[in-house]
Parts: C-alpha cells; sequence; structure tokens
C-alpha cells in the first residue's frame, strides 16, 4: 500500500496534522493526483543535486500535464493549469527548493504514520499538543479581536471628538461675530449658556476618549505580558524540538497574525492620538484633558510598538547544511549553510532597504580557544514574501566560516571541552525607522556547533540534541561546562524520534526497554532515572571500544543506507538481548529467524535462526554481523534469500526459513528482492552468494557463523566447496552475533 493510501486511512486527529503539510509551496492536489511517481522519487539526492532536482521539476511539470490532459472534470482541469503555472514561477529558478519541500513532507508523513504503530505519544510530545494549548489559543484569537474592534470605536469616538469640535468652533466664532452692544441681552447669554454646555460636553468626550485609550492600551500591555509573549517562547521551544527530530513545527503563521494585528491596533491607536494633538491645536482651554494625559499614553504606545517589533524579529529557519537537513545547528568549516529570519510585524511603511547583517560569536564566552569569521557576503535586504501576509523575511543561502589564522602558528592550549562540545552562535541585527520610531532588531540562532571533519558529525549531533532537549536558554554558550542530566523518559522519546526521522519509523516499547538496559542496566525501568551527559555520549559502553551513542548512531547510519525498505516494513526486530532472543525462538520451528542489531560491532545487523540437532535439541545459530561494507556489495534482503550455509557432509543450503513469528521468508522480503540479474552477452550471469561455514558438534550455546568477506560468486563457492575437507575437526563457537 502506497504511503498516501495510508495517511487517508488515518483518524481525523491525526489528518489534521497532515492538513498543517500542504499549502500553496506544494498543493494537496498534486500529493493526490501524483502520489505514486513522488514517493517513488528521490527527493533528498535531488535537494542536495542542483542539476538532479532540475531534471525531476521537468518530470513533475510533465507529470502534471498528463494528469491535466486526463483529467475529464473541468474545475479540476482549471485548478492543475493554475497550479502548474504557481509552481513554474516559484521553483524555476532554484527547483533544489522544491525538493527540499516534497522532502519534508514526505518525512513528516512517515513520522505521522508510525506514530500510529509505535509507543503511545512521550511526555514531551503530549506536552506540545495538548488540549489546553489549543484552548489558549482560541482564547487569544478572542482577546486580539475584542482589541481590534475596540481600536475602531475609538475611530468612531475620535470623529465624534472632532464633529463636536467643530461645532464649538463655529457657535464660538458666531459668538464673537456679534456687535459688542448686544452681549448684555438675554438672547446672548443663552448662547453663551449653549456654548457653555458644548465646551462641558465636548471635555467629557475628551476624557471619554482618552480613558477609553488607557483602558485599551492597558489590554494590549497586558496580552503582551500574558500571551502573545509566551506564546512567542512557546513556540521557539517547540522549534526546539523540531530541530532534534520531535513534531513539525507549526503555528508561525498564526503568531505572525497575532502580532501584525495587535502592531496594527497600536499604530492605530497612535494615528488617534496625533488626531487628538491636532484637535487641540483649534481649541483648548483650561484643564483640558488632551495636553495633560496625551503625552504619557503616546510614550506608552511607543514603548509597546518598540518592544513588540523587536520581539517580532525571529529566526524562522536555524541554520543548517544542506548536504544534511536532518541534522541543523551543525556547520562545518568550508561547507555552506543556510539560515532564515523573519519580521512577524506587517509594516505599514519602510521607506528604504531593510538591511540584515549577519555576525558569528559575536559575544564569546571568556577562553574560548577556536574562533571563526563567515568567509561569505554576510548582509542582505529583507523582501516582501509572496505567501505571507506581506511580513519581511530574508534567507542567507551561501554562508560559510572560516576558522581563523593565529599569529604565531598556534591555537594555544586546548580548553577542557571537546570540538563538539564548544557551542557558537550566529547573529543577526537590523535597524530601521517606523512612524519617527527607530528600532534596533537583534536576534540569534539557537547555539550551533561547529567541527571541521565529517566524523565529527555524530558527536556534534549528540550535543545539538542534549542541549535543546534540557534547556530552552537561547544562548547558553557554556552550557557544556556543567551539563545537566537527563531523565529516561526524556531521552528516550527524543532517541525514538531520531529513528522516525532517519529512518521514517520510531521505536516501540520494547526497543527503548532494550536500549534502556543497554544503557542504565538495571535501572532501564525506572523512567525517572536520570542519565549523565558522559554516559551518553563518552564513556565506553563496558567491554566495547565505544559510547552509547556512536553505537546507536552507527545503527541510524545503517538504516538510512541499507536497510530503510527492511526497516519500515517492520521486519527488524532491532533491540533485542540475547536472553530475550532464545526466549523468543526457543518454541519455533527450524529455520523461523530474527534481525537484530550487533551490540558488539558499530553498525552492525545480524540473523539468528532455529535449528534441531540429530538429538531433537534446540540450538540458535547467529551469523557474523553484516556492516555497511558488506552491505555495499549486495543487498541486504538478497543476503536473506541467497543466504547458503555449509555443513558437515550436508549440501549448502538456506537455513532461514520463516521470519518471527511464523512469517515465509519470501512472503515478507518478496518484493524488497532485487530483480534477476541482467545477462550481458557472450557473459554468463553471475550471483553473489552469501555463505557461513557451520562446524558440527556444538555446544548447547549457538554457534557464530562466520561468512566471507564479500560474498563469493557461484565459482568460488564451487572451488570452496570442492576444497572443503569433509572430516574437518570438531569444534564449537561460543554463542554470540
Amino acid at each position: 500500500m502506497s504511503q498516501w493510501k495510508q495517511i487517508q486511512q488515518l483518524e481525523i486527529r491525526l489528518l489534521e496534522h497532515v492538513d498543517f503539510l500542504y499549502d500553496d509551496n506544494f498543493p494537496m492536489d498534486i500529493r493526490q493526483g501524483l502520489a505514486g511517481w513522488i514517493e517513488s522519487q528521490d527527493w533528498d539526492m535531488a535537494a542536495n543535486d542542483e542539476s538532479l532536482a532540475a531534471v525531476q521539476f521537468a518530470d513533475l511539470l510533465a507529470q502534471l500535464e498528463q494528469s491535466r490532459s486526463q483529467e475529464q472534470n473541468f474545475l479540476q482541469r482549471h485548478n492543475l493549469k493554475i497550479i502548474q503555472q504557481q509552481l513554474q514561477v516559484k521553483y524555476m529558478s532554484n527547483p533544489a527548493l522544491m525538493a527540499r519541500v516534497i522532502a519534508t513532507c514526505l518525512r513528516e508523513e512517515q513520522r505521522i504514520l508510525s506514530s500510529t504503530c509505535t509507543q503511545e505519544q512521550g511526555p514531551l510530545e503530549k506536552s506540545l499538543q495538548n488540549s489546553v494549548a489549543f484552548e489558549r489559543q482560541k482564547n487569544m484569537d478572542s482577546r486580539v479581536g475584542i482589541i481590534r474592534n475596540s481600536v475602531q470605536l475609538m475611530d468612531q469616538g475620535v470623529k465624534y471628538n472632532e464633529d463636536m469640535q467643530d461645532d464649538f468652533d463655529f457657535c464660538y466664532k458666531t459668538l464673537q461675530s456679534r456687535d459688542p452692544a448686544e452681549r448684555n441681552s438675554e438672547q446672548m447669554k443663552q448662547e453663551v449658556t449653549r456654548l457653555q454646555e458644548i465646551l462641558n460636553r465636548l471635555d467629557f468626550k475628551r476624557k471619554e476618549i482618552l480613558s477609553k485609550m488607557d483602558v485599551v492600551i492597558k489590554e494590549i500591555d497586558d496580552l503582551m505580558t500574558s500571551q502573545l509573549n509566551p506564546e512567542l517562547q512557546d513556540w521557539k521551544r517547540r522549534q526546539q524540538i523540531a530541530s532534534i527530530g520531535g513534531p513539525m513545527l507549526t503555528g508561525l503563521e498564526q503568531l505572525q497574525n497575532w502580532f501584525t494585528l495587535t502592531a496594527q491596533s497600536l499604530f492605530q491607536i497612535k494615528r488617534q492620538l496625533d488626531k487628538l494633538g491636532e484637535l487641540v491645536l483649534k481649541v483648548t482651554y483650561e484643564s483640558d484633558p488632551i495636553p495633560l494625559q496625551k503625552p504619557q499614553l503616546e510614550e506608552r504606545v511607543k514603548y509597546l510598538i518598540y518592544h513588540l517589533i523587536k520581539s517580532s524579529f525571529v529566526v524562522e529557519k536555524q541554520p543548517c547544511m544542506p548536504t544534511h537537513p536532518q541534522r541543523p545547528l551543525i556547520i562545518k568549516t568550508g561547507v555552506q549553510f543556510t539560515t532564515k529570519v523573519r519580521l512577524l510585524v506587517k509594516l505599514p511603511e519602510v521607506d528604504y532597504q531593510l538591511k540584515v547583517k549577519t555576525t558569528f560569536d559575536k559575544d564569546l564566552p571568556p577562553g574560548r580557544v577556536r574562533q571563526f569569521f563567515i568567509l561569505t557576503n554576510n548582509t542582505k535586504v529583507m523582501d516582501i514574501e509572496d505567501y505571507s501576509i506581506g511580513c519581511l523575511s530574508v534567507e542567507f543561502r551561501h554562508l560559510q566560516l572560516k576558522e581563523k589564522k593565529y599569529i604565531n602558528g598556534t591555537k594555544g592550549s586546548e580548553g577542557l571541552l571537546s570540538v563538539t562540545e564548544e557551542l557558537h552562535s550566529l547573529s543577526f541585527e537590523a535597524c530601521f525607522v517606523v512612524q519617527g520610531l527607530t528600532i534596533d532588531l537583534e536576534t540569534c540562532s539557537l547555539p550551533l556547533v561547529v567541527i571541521s571533519n565529517v566524523c565529527q558529525l555524530p558527536g556534534g549531533w549528540a550535543s545539538v540534541m542534549w542541549y535543546n532537549l534540557l534547556t530552552d536558554e537561547p544562548r547558553n554558550l557554556a552550557f557544556f561546562g556543567n551539563p545537566p542530566w537527563a531523565t529516561w523518559s526524556q531521552l528516550s522519546e527524543v532517541l525514538s524520534w531520531q529513528f522516525s526521522t532517519f529512518a521514517g519509523r520510531g521505536l516501540n516499547k520494547e526497543q527503548l526497554t532494550m536500549l534502556g538496559e543497554k544503557l542504565l542496566g538495571q535501572h532501564a525501568s525506572c523512567n525517572d532515572f536520570h542519565v549523565s551527559w558522559s554516559k551518553f555520549s563518552k564513556e565506553n559502553i563496558p567491554g566495547k571500544p565505544f559510547s552509547f551513542w556512536t553505537w546507536l548512531d552507527s545503527i541510524l547510519e545503517l538504516i538510512k543506507k541499507h536497510l530503510l525498505p527492511v526497516w519500515n516494513e517492520n521486519y527488524i526486530m532491532g533491540f533485542v538481548s540475547k536472553d530475550l532472543e532464545r526466549s523468543l525462538l526457543k518454541d519455533r520451528e527450524p529455520g523461523t529467524f530474527l534481525l537484530r542489531f550487533s551490540e558488539s560491532h558499530l553498525g552492525g545487523i545480524t540473523f539468528t535462526w532455529v535449528e534441531h540437532n540429530e538429538n531433537g535439541d534446540m540450538k540458535l545459530n547467529s551469523v557474523e554481523p553484516y556492516t555497511k561494507s558488506r552491505l555495499n556489495a549486495l543487498p541486504f534482503p538478497d543476503i536473506i534469500r541467497d543466504y547458503k550455509v555449509i555443513s558437515h557432509g550436508v549440501a549448502p543450503e538456506n537455513p532461514l526459513k520463516f521470519l518471527y513469528p511464523n512469517i515465509p521468508k519470501d512472503e515478507a522480503f518478496g518484493r524488497l528482492y532485487n530483480s534477476q540479474p541482467s545477462k550481458v552477452h557472450p557473459y554468463l550471469a553471475s550471483t553473489l552468494i552469501p555463505i557461513s561455514e557451520l562446524r558440527p558438534n556444538s555446544s548447547a550455546t549457538s554457534p557464530q557463523c562466520q561468512s566471507p568477506e564479500p560474498p563469493m560468486t557461484p565459482g568460488q563457492f564451487n572451488m570452496l566447496n570442492e576444497q572443503l575437507c569433509l572430516d574437518l575437526d570438531a569444534m564449537s563457537s561460543p554463542y554470540s552475533e
């Protein structure tokens, strides 16, 4: 079943999350109409290869044109034509951007699907998606709307004051134009009394409108303090979680709408105060409330505008190398990286180009040894985005870092922190004037890890995960001087996210339990047990030459490059202890096997199968783990299909019959097998065959079958079979991997 068909069968709650993925950048009409073709393309590769992206963009347009020509519904055919034209305008000059958009959507679909078949949501994910948050946002919508209506009504109040003042001004000038001899007349006294009444009403209305302004300004101040700023901090926290594999980040458009509506209300109040100032120039009197209250109200409005716009300057996309889109916040020197900042407020006018300048490590903590600078152009102009409501943004696509040279040729003594524990930041600054207000904008990225070699990437990613999991501080560059501990419940949730992000399917409860046992031993069942940073990523696993995270990251890499189809079919049990493995297989039919990751090899996968000896006793055999060097030669499903065991006096045979618990091997893996090898005349076709030698007289524990490197061709196998001595000395191997 295609991924899109699986998506359509989800419950409404999850379909709402799918709906967030699709907009004008990648309309759902295309996803629906070209589902099979879209899923058959490698969009991740195209996102990092301009030429391949151009080819796939052209293919997409061709597929869309074909779909449109076959569409019978006139309205749908018209819509597809519009979509085709919009895609050409948006992506013709940058097809790699299209590839990144589609790759992200497919990845998030996989995450949503995986959430239906893995463990329930962890505490961190639940906290980001609870009903209280939705109620809070509904309340925010209502409150912003009420403030806008109040400000609109104040416009009418200011207009009423202006009309009443015009009446007073007319009556006053009329009275002044009268003959001085008539001033003591009864009619004159009546007109003066009437004029005084108008002035009293005018004074009342002036006080009334100023009082209403004071109430609304207080309401906006409270809104910003108690709701808008917390919502912004909540979005930034969710951005942190999304950057380490958590739920997809949404809500920026909604946040932008709140900021813009609030700013519009403040600018409108400022215009109303300016209008009241103009009225005072025409008519004023003793104890006039406008000159007394207007300056204070203006200062409060300016203060709120300043801080609203200043806080609306955010990093929309954290720094990321296009070559590693799933591991942001890690920068390799000499490699281009991208980032994007946005102003969440739609400004009434900006009379000049708003330039944003980037600075690396603006405020370094003391004692920092390595220092870097931006090699490429670090200044760009903000533009209005077509697909937003007109807010300004700028994307830096070609930034590069270079390490500073030292005059004495040395960097000095190294600090206590490793390269991947040093945290850096990228700052963004701009300055502009709007309606007489000069506003200095500044924001910064989340802390970055700078590496000089790709082998440092796993260690850098461990640092990024640990920081963003355990703190919401935006710029604590000294974090790893004394890193906090994590609870296993926190860490296990993030580890599962790594598998759903990189491999499309997260870990279930049983798999996480085994990982917990490997890391914590007897404390694995306690979710509140604390894990230190050193134990997670720096200390070697007892008896092994690598750390827990190095081992787990090598498995992620193995899945992504060699085991993805098998993993996503849920055929790899993966993390299984030897005791559990024996318990699962002991009562199964001969030939039943399961797939698990090696505990002794970095990035290795093995299979263990059941065999009964002549006495009917059960024993387990495990093949030597297959690592990436061996899987480069032969796909893993083909290894399972063609695997042979040479045993004493017995013709080579495949011992793998049933995938645990009882799925026939070919039924499980049949569609994953490679097609028959192509025949190139005049040569005979050849096939690589993985072979192990199983020696007799095994002990109660299972032997480890040695498999040659790389797998043998049929000719090599025949030569080996002829040379094998049938009376090999009996020897046993310990049950291992």
